[in-house]
Parts: structure tokens; sequence; C-alpha cells
């Protein structure tokens, strides 16, 4: 079943990932040389591998300039520089204005834990046009993801049974079919990764990013970080304060809550954006298809996911929508606005006995492409959620809080409180109940908001800019809909964005875009 940190984290443009199992792994000779010193063969970019969701080469961008990718190496341990290393993928697009105009390289996370950034970058470039009049834009694939080093757990046949069981159990049957099955992914992970495994948190790829900064050639890192990726931003702005360029963190991940605490917060921002959805549905001036009033849209979705449980219905031949996947469905449109209309239509199908939009759906939140290969955004999701996370729930403990979970979402709820049982019998250990990211002494962060935000609750804008520390933090509010801001289109929010890190220029603390 789906982490709740992985519904937590994972930016819209992640989930769209398909991922899959080719990977750079673990290099096996020691090497003394320096690494901030090495030059990065930077060619035309390849098709990407299965890893990064497979596919095509990414297309020229409209000038005709080419993406071009490159491997950096980087330590497996951070605690041991000079042993084996790793190599870190990566991507760019050169700045596409007067080389005297240039700025720097801009380092994007897009979120997770666990998505490629190799692949999502060239697929919202364009978003970014304006930002590369200045910046050489570039992402990466985090160690553990993709072909970095890349995680892997259970195979494609594994994981189809795994995302289709029942992950709400009702008895002790299916609460001991859920443990087990949890039990059998982690032990898959170690299996398959021993050696990468203890070297995933955020604190490690953090240190790559600095070291990316000094290959790169850049003073100071120039950051834009989504979801997951203000975690990271964060993090790296704890550990390297002076380090801090112009940053920007949108969709912004809570980073003083414990496990616990994020996914109640959570189970409370998705029943907001199916509220919100359901009033959208029924307000239009004609029929909503799915409910004649708000509150009959998410009684007859209630409904549909009782009936699943009992019996599910035919999806994308040979598997059926079961219960479980059918919520993550669900879940996974509520991160856009721009997917309601696909969630009226698979709803609208579903209770006619058709469920194929809804499991394809599910499918785009866990990484599985059409042609049934699954991406490694579990595995990368599950091993750094459970590597950066000291929580280890008993299913004693998650029954206790059923009741509290219900009330926040009577929909999401008891799917979001089981899924804390997914680091239970994890091979290593988890480092610090909640990340670290005081920062005094950084650049100014600009931290963007998002009202109606389901995965990243708009109230972790407010905590990550206290938790920053005073003078770094500077909040800006977007009262919209959906998993960010800056992808949104809104105006006032990119002009704000580009304004900063185009110009410098740092908007003035609680500037509301609406």
């Amino acid at each position: 079943m789906p982490n709740p940190s992985r519904l937590r984290a994972a930016a819209l443009t992640v989930t769209a990932l398909l991922l899959s199992s080719l990977v750079t792994g673990c290099g096996d000779d020691a090497q003394d040389e320096d690494l901030t010193a090495q030059q990065l063969g930077w060619k035309d970019c390849p098709a990407p591998s299965q890893a990064e969701g497979g596919g095509s080469a990414p297309s020229p961008l409209p000038n005709g300039d080419r993406w071009q990718c490159a491997t950096m190496k980087a330590p497996l341990d951070w605690d041991d520089p000079e042993g084996d290393t790793i190599g870190i993928a990566l991507i760019r697009a050169r700045a596409g204005g007067a080389e005297s105009s240039r700025i720097g390289s801009l380092v994007f996370n897009f979120g997770g834990p666990g998505g490629s950034g190799v692949s999502t970058l060239p697929a919202f470039g364009d978003e970014y046009a304006t930002l590369r009049t200045r910046y050489d834009l570039v992402s990466f694939d985090p160690r553990g993801v993709g072909r970095s080093a890349g995680v892997r757990c259970e195979n494609d046949q594994q994981l189809d049974a795994y995302f289709q069981q029942d992950a709400t159990p009702d008895d002790a049957g299916e609460r001991t079919a859920l443990l087990d099955n949890t039990k059998g992914f982690n032990a898959a992970c170690e299996k398959n990764s021993r050696k990468v495994l203890p070297h995933v948190r955020t604190t490690d790829a953090a240190r790559d990013m600095d070291l990316m900064r000094q290959v790169l050639g850049d003073d100071r890192l120039y950051y834009f970080g989504i979801s997951y990726g203000t975690e990271l931003g964060g993090v790296y702005a704890h550990l390297f304060p002076r380090n801090v360029g112009r940053a920007v963190f949108d969709a912004v991940v809570d980073p003083t809550q414990t496990s616990e605490q994020g996914s109640l917060a959570q189970a409370k921002g998705f029943q907001l954006a199916l509220d919100n959805f359901a009033e959208d549905c029924t307000s239009k001036t004609e029929d909503c298809p799915v409910g004649d009033t708000a509150q009959d849209v998410k009684d007859r979705i209630a409904r549909l996911l009782t009936d699943l449980d009992a019996k599910p219905i035919p999806g994308v031949f040979p598997r059926p929508l079961t219960q479980s996947a059918a919520t993550t469905g669900i879940a996974q449109a509520l991160y856009s606005q721009d997917f309601w209309e696909y969630l009226t239509e698979g709803l609208e199908q579903a209770y006619a006995g058709d469920g194929r939009i809804l499991l394809l759906l599910s499918d785009l939140m866990n990484g599985r492409s059409q042609n049934g290969e699954y991406s490694n955004i579990a595995a990368a999701n599950v091993s750094i959620n459970c590597s950066d996370d000291t929580s280890r729930h008993s299913p004693a403990y998650v029954e206790e809080m059923l009741p509290e979970f219900r009330a926040a979402s009577s929909l999401f709820g008891d799917f979001l409180a089981w899924g804390m049982v997914g680091c239970t019998d994890w091979a290593v250990p988890g480092a610090a109940d909640h990340p670290d990211v005081s920062a005094p002494g950084s650049a100014p962060i600009l931290v963007v908001g998002n009202t109606g935000d389901p995965a990243t609750p708009y109230e972790g804008a407010r905590k990550m800019v206290t938790a920053l520390g005073r003078g770094v933090g500077v909040e800006l509010t977007y009262k919209g809909q959906g998993h960010g801001a800056y992808g949104s289109g809104n105006k006032c929010v990119q002009a704000a964005v580009d304004g900063y890190l185009l110009s410098g220029k740092v908007p003035a603390a609680g500037t509301v875009c609406s």
C-alpha cells in the first residue's frame, strides 16, 4: 500500500513519472581524487532508463537547444568520503540568455521522495522558460532514485499484488495479510539493495547537492524545491547556510511534524480537497454527474469504496479495481484541479461498473507504466522516508489512532492511518523524529504555501518559515487549489518567484496571491 508520506510529499509532477529498474550501481573501487574538481561529461540525453520512466529521449527545447545529461561521482558513504562512489544522474538545459546575464545553475527537486528529476525537468521545462533566461536549469536523480544507485525491492508482478492488497483491514486476517505484505516488501528492499540502503537519507542527498554546486562552478546554491524538495532544501540550508544563494520552496512540507502528525494533517488536507471538488462539481450550472449535492457526492464515493471492499469491479484487464486502488486513484486526482474532470469521469464510470480510469490514476500514483513495468518510486520513497524517520508504529498504535484519523477524514482516514506501519521491520534505523531545517545566516528563502494543497497542507509553510529562523524564511500565500503554486499558472505567484530568482527582489513577507 502507499506509504502516507508518499502521498504527503509526492508532487503531481513526480507521480506522473513512470520509472523502472535499470540503475547505476555503486562503484567498487576506492577513490582518492578530489570529487569537487571532477569534470562532468555532458552529452545529449538518451531515452530515460526504465528506472526513470522509459519512453523517448527528451525533445529539444523550443529554440532547438538539446537537453544534456551527465553523471557526477559522489561518495557512497559521506562518513567515508574517500571510499566507494556512486553515480548521481544529472540533466541540464543551458541558459538561453546572454552569457553576461547568466547567474549560474538553478537546481530543481520536484519531490517524492523518489521522483526522477532527470525525467521530470524536461516534461515541465516550458514552465520555467523565464528562469532559463538567466540560469542553466539543472535537476538530478537523488541517490536511491532512478539511475543514481536506484533502490530495488519487489518485481513488477509482486508490485501489482502489493498495490491491490486491502490497505484498510477490517479483521485480524486482513491485518495479518497487510503486515506480512509490508514485511515482505521491506525484506525485498534489504535483499536487493543492501549496499546503498543505509546511505539514502535526506542529509546524504543534501551533501550531494553541495558537491553538485561546486562541480557546477557556483559559489552559492540556487534552488527550487517542490513538495519533498522543500524538506531537502531545508536540510541543505541547515547544513550549509552560508552556501544558500536564492532559494524557493513551493508546496511546503511541515518540518516540525512527526510522521503520524504529518499523516493526520494529510488526511485533513485530502478531505479538504475532496470537499472542494464536491462543491465545485455541484455548484456548476449544469448537473454534476456524480452527485446532486456536495454531501451526496461524498456519500456516493464512500458507498463505492465500501462496495469495492466487498467486491472489486473490472479495471484494466486482468487487474480489477479494488478499494485500495480506487482510494489511491481518487487521491491522485486531488493533487491538481486540472485532474478533477478525470476524477468526475472516473467516478461516473465506476458507478456503472467500469474501473479503468480510477485504476489508471492509481497506476500514475504508484509509477506503473501502461506496459506493466514499475518505476522505483515506491522503493525509493519507502527507503528514504524510513531512513529519515525514527517512527516504527505497531498495529496496536494504529488502531488506537483510528478514531482521530476517521474524524479528520471519513474517506482517507483509515487508509492513511494504516499506512503508518510502512516502516515496520525496516532494516536501517531512522535518523530523527523530524528534519532540522534551522538555518541561521542563510540568505532569504521564499516559502510558498497554497491554501488548497491536499498533500502538503498550507499550515506547513508557516511552520517552515518559523523553523528556518528569523530573517530567513519569507512567506507567500497562494489562495488556490492543487499541489503547489508556481505550476498553477497564477501570474502573481510567478511574478514573485521570478522576481526573486532573477533579480533578487524579495517579496514582502505575508504577500497574498489569489
